[in-house]
């Protein structure tokens, strides 16, 4: 006759997993660890490109209140670059960046002009070693990238004090190449009438530029992969004030070996016309 405790241990027999059914449901776990982490990596990314976006747009809102103020003229500032004064465009807004030169890492919160429209406090005088940081200019899908004569780094908004730029200059097929002035002129001064506003961006996160000065020589630019592990992409802020996310940068325009000035989604120029309207101007 079987015992009462016979009968409990055989039911903890039966009840417990062997070996072969713990391998499988770890390898049952494994796998749909495997299916599921892509596709919570994409809405992760999705996540941040919409943050940016949002912040692309409270940007867009100072900068319709500069224009507005300052007769139609991009916020700019001009640092003395070898005896020249020249107008940087990085240095429109943000915090002190930590690139040694063009003025970044000197002017900061206290003297980038677009500020005044962002900030809810006086910020940190830049003679001050605090940095006043100020998030909206700091996209969470900034990954930095690798910077003609810099290298590697991992963030803009760190490098240069924002991971946004604005429209001040064509693309140039190599380092060499003239830079063509787009929505500032090169002495600075009020922005050019523009054909297409709802086209023409002014303001982007940095992987709009990823191919300024060529291609490099894996055909990468400047590795700004930001929203997407493959495909170079990047957000605008469009001279209608609409903001246009994830939009594709291409490697070449129409033409073989020209930057891709104009697509179907932007344009960098104020006229269709302008680049040979300034190629060809005294």
């Amino acid at each position: 006759m079987t015992s009462d405790r016979d009968f409990q241990h055989a039911r903890a027999r039966r009840a417990a997993f062997t070996l072969i059914e713990l391998l499988v449901v770890i390898a049952v776990i494994a796998l749909l660890v495997g299916i599921l982490l892509p596709a919570l990596g994409g809405a992760r990314n999705q996540a941040k490109a919409i943050v940016c976006a949002s912040r692309l747009q409270q940007l867009g809102v100072a900068v319709a209140l500069y224009l507005n103020e300052y007769d139609n003229t991009l916020p700019q500032v001009k640092v003395d670059v070898f005896g020249n004064s020249v107008v940087i465009g990085t240095l429109f807004g943000g915090k002190k960046g930590s690139l040694p030169a063009f003025g970044i890492n000197e002017y900061g919160a206290e003297r980038r002009p677009l500020n005044r429209y962002v900030l809810d406090r006086e910020p940190e005088p830049d003679s001050s070693s605090a940095v006043t940081e100020v998030e909206a200019y700091r996209s969470p899908a900034d990954r930095g990238g690798d910077i003609p004569g810099i290298g590697p780094v991992t963030s803009m908004y760190d490098l240069l004090g924002t991971s946004y730029t604005l429209n001040d200059h064509a693309l140039k097929a190599a380092p060499g190449d003239q830079e063509i002035a787009t929505l500032i002129p090169n002495q600075g001064g009020r922005m050019p009438a523009i054909a297409t506003p709802s086209m023409t961006w002014v303001l982007a996160s940095h992987p709009i530029y990823n191919f300024d000065g060529g291609t490099g020589d894996d055909g990468r630019g400047r590795e700004h992969f930001w929203y997407d592990t493959v495909t170079v992409r990047t957000n605008l802020l469009y001279a209608d004030a609409h903001v246009g996310t994830q939009r594709t940068v291409p490697t070449w325009g129409r033409v073989v070996g020209e930057p891709a000035h104009t697509t179907r989604d932007y344009t960098f120029l104020p006229e269709p016309n302008w680049l040979s309207r300034w190629r060809t101007s005294p």
